[in-house]
This record gives structure tokens, sequence and C-alpha cells, in this order.
């Protein structure tokens, strides 16, 4: 059985801002160091073998933290990256039009190949999230990697897992520094493959943290 863990970023200036963030990028707050510090302490003793991290800025920034306390390196990869909010990136949420928030809602409400202008639906963001854990499949045998990546990826990724489509409405929190964990494996009473072990465990973090743009 192949064991793989998920990590979201730390918490950013613009999470605090309430910006859109996609795939732009802002740092990590003293908060969101902290939160990264704490989520590194709850997993160096798991046994991690590989650090698979967005090539974003935030998650880099993130996957370095937990990689000091593994003591090993890290890689990137492109396919980990957040949905790509198009013409909405580095926006306000408050500032939107009632057009533009309805393309924003339509990434989380249901719609099929709901999508910002200029951006991704929620179906290709699914195929590339797979692409990158799939990808975990041919690592060397007892390899156990942690893949460091974002709210809206992960949480499709967990979702679609549990066999929900891919622009499903969004029922799963994933906050800053959530681990979660997903294992490939063969059971006589699961589905073959993929399942989900743990989502969005925060109880390694001493204060409450936040749900994308949520105040």
């Amino acid at each position: 059985m192949l064991q793989v863990y998920l990590v979201r970023h730390g918490e950013t200036q613009w999470n605090v801002e309430r910006r859109i963030q996609g795939q732009s990028d802002s740092g990590l707050t003293g908060k969101g160091i902290q939160q990264a510090q704490q989520v590194a302490q709850r997993v160096r003793n798991l046994g991690i073998t590989h650090i698979i991290s967005s090539d974003l800025g935030r998650t880099q920034q993130t996957a370095r933290i937990i990689a000091q306390a593994i003591g090993c390196d890290y890689v990137v990869d492109d396919r980990l990256r957040e949905l790509d909010m198009g013409v909405l990136e580095k926006r306000d949420i408050d500032s939107l039009t009632e057009e533009e928030e309805s393309w924003r809602r339509r990434l989380v409400d249901g719609t099929p190949d709901g999508r910002i202008p200029q951006g991704e639906s929620m179906t290709e963001l699914s195929q590339r999230m797979h692409a990158a854990l799939s990808a975990c499949l041919e690592l060397p045998p007892q390899s156990r990697p942690l893949l460091v990546s974002h709210g809206m990826a992960l949480g499709c990724l967990v979702s679609t897992i549990l066999g929900l489509p891919p622009y499903a409405e969004r029922r799963l929190r994933l906050r800053n520094c959530s681990l979660s964990r997903v294992d490939y494996q063969q059971s006589a009473w699961l589905a073959p493959g993929w399942v989900v072990e743990t989502a969005g465990d925060v109880s390694h973090l001493d204060a409450p943290a936040m749900d994308e743009l949520q105040r």
C-alpha cells in the first residue's frame, strides 16, 4: 500500500487581504510560517521519503520548511499548481462585480465546465492533479511521499477520489497547512486504487487556520 500525504500551504498575505491568488503569488505571513513549522513537526516522524511541491512560491516556502525539519530535499511539479483563476487573479474578492462574482461561484456551485475567463475548469484541474498523484506510483517501493499544494487543487483531488465529479458543489474544507492522506491499495471492503484515509486535519495547529478567503 502506498501512502501519500497532502499538505496545503501556510497562510499568505493575500489570504489575509481576501485577494484571489490562483497561480499568482504572495508570500507566507508570520502565522503562515508558524503553521508550516507546526505541520513539519507533525510529519517529521511519519517516514516521509519524498517531498513534491507545486512550483508556486507559497508552496515552495512551505515545502522548504517541511524539508528542513525532515532532513531531505524537495522537488517541484507544476501540475500541483492552484487552479488558474484567469482575469480575477490578484483581485480583492469584495471588489468583484455581480458578473465577476458569478464567474467565481461557478467554480464551486456544481456548474459543469464552469470557469473564470482565461482560467481553468475544475475538470482540467482534476486531470493534472490526478496525473501528479499517479506519478507517485512510479517512486521506488516503500516510498512515502508528501505533496504540498493548494486549497482548490487538493480539494478537487480528494473529492474526485471520493467519486464526485470535479465540478461538484464544494463541500470539503482544507485549511492552511491542513494534513490529509490518500492511499493506493487493494481491499476486499473498499474500491480498488486510491482511497481517502484522512482529510483536512488541523489538530497540529495551535490557532484556527483560514479557508481560502475566509476571515
